[in-house]
Order: structure tokens, then C-alpha cells, then sequence
């Protein structure tokens, strides 16, 4: 379901962080957001497979790095889902 998606993706502060730090960017390294998180690049490469398993995030390889970028249109529409669950917890 969309909405685990959102909450397995946004649950870890680092990866709000890493989100967030996509957000300033059209594209970043594994080793920019490990640099400007003060995290390890396996780390970094560790959040970032799982929002790119998500749908929250795809690379471009160019040897020897890839640079990830925000899936725009597939974050959207999780927080479209986000926003009407929230609605109707609050009719509750």
C-alpha cells in the first residue's frame, strides 16, 4: 500500500535527512549526502537502495558514482494518499 511506502520511507531521521538533502538538488552523490549528513557512504548507499526500492528516488550511473534524484510525480501522489488519510483521522 502507498501509505507504507510513505511511512517506511519518512520513519528514519536519516532519511528525512537524505530527502531532505535531495530536495536542494537535481542530483547528488552517495558521497555528497554522506559528506553533508556526516554519515558513511555505506550507510548513505544503504538508505538510498531502500528509497529506490520505495520509488521514492532513481540514479544515473556515471562511473564512479552514481547521482540520485527525487521521483517527483511517485512522492506526490504518496503524500495525495498521506493528506486524505490525515483528513479522515481528523473526521474520527
Amino acid at each position: 500500500m502507498p501509505d507504507e511506502k510513505l511511512a517506511r520511507a519518512i520513519r528514519p531521521r536519516i532519511r528525512r535527512a537524505i530527502l531532505q538533502t535531495l530536495c536542494q538538488k537535481e542530483k547528488i552523490s552517495v558521497h555528497e549526502i554522506a559528506d553533508k549528513l556526516n554519515i558513511t557512504e555505506s550507510s548513505a548507499s544503504k538508505h538510498l537502495k531502500l528509497l529506490y526500492d520505495l520509488g521514492f528516488v532513481s540514479f544515473e550511473d556515471k562511473p564512479p558514482e552514481k547521482f540520485y534524484f527525487l521521483k517527483i510525480k511517485e512522492i506526490k501522489e504518496l503524500f495525495m494518499v498521506y493528506d486524505k488519510i490525515i483528513k479522515k483521522l481528523k473526521e474520527v
